[in-house]
């Protein structure tokens, strides 16, 4: 048994949880995923089963694209609504067109610092288990492509947005940096990838409905 499988992660699993249940259900260890997923996210993960798990470099490189919300206003220990407050700053004077130009500073190639709610590895531990000691360590900043990000709804303190970015994205940094850049602070409330390299979510299968049925093949190269 081998292929990729896209799944529509729910809100709430790792990435890695769902791997445990492909392994469950298929009834096959060798399985991994190409792309992490917070456990807030949802949307397309790809699958590897089998022999394609060798082909993890080629999957994670792929472009993605995102749907998500931020928050004006609030900043918080994780960048998204589920950390602790740090600040809350008033939001009211922020206007589309003010959106708008922020937005406009990140599209193209730019440099950007990994969260510590992340999966870099750090001496080969994760950022994210260093952040939940309370543990905060400089990170040298990344280079990274965003080719589309526009607004989709304007509705204070709530901004829905459409991402198109590179491989290593972190789309809640880049919400943060938004939250900086229009001096009120921001913070994520939603994500959801819509897209990975070929993969989108019309393609994609929920994890209850998931059986061996829904393996693709790939080109083993």
């Amino acid at each position: 048994m081998e292929g990729i499988i896209v799944v529509d992660k729910p809100c709430g699993f790792t990435s890695h949880d769902v791997v445990a249940v492909v392994r469950r259900k298929l009834k096959i260890r060798r399985v991994g995923h190409a792309g992490t997923l917070d456990p807030l996210a949802t949307g397309v993960l790809v699958i590897l089963v089998g022999t394609a798990t060798k082909l993890f470099g080629k999957f994670v490189s792929f472009d993605k694209a995102y749907r998500a919300t931020l928050r004006l206003g609030t900043k918080t220990s994780t960048a998204d609504i589920q950390g602790n407050v740090l600040s809350e700053k008033p939001f009211h004077g922020v206007t589309r067109a003010a959106v708008e130009e922020a937005f406009g500073k990140f599209i193209g190639s730019i440099e950007q610092t990994p969260p510590m709610v992340s999966a870099v590895k750090y001496r080969g531990e994760r950022l994210y288990k260093l952040a939940r000691k309370g543990v905060v360590i400089d990170r040298a900043a990344r280079k990274i492509r965003i080719d589309v990000f526009k607004i989709l709804d304007f509705e204070l303190p709530h901004v829905q947005f459409y991402l198109e970015c590179s491989k290593g994205t972190y789309v809640r940094q880049i919400a943060e940096d938004v939250g900086e850049a229009l001096g009120c602070g921001a913070c994520i409330t939603e994500i959801r990838r819509t897209k990975v390299g070929p993969f989108v979510l019309d393609g994609s299968v929920k994890l209850e409905d998931l059986n061996e049925n829904h393996l693709r093949d790939w080109p083993a190269q």
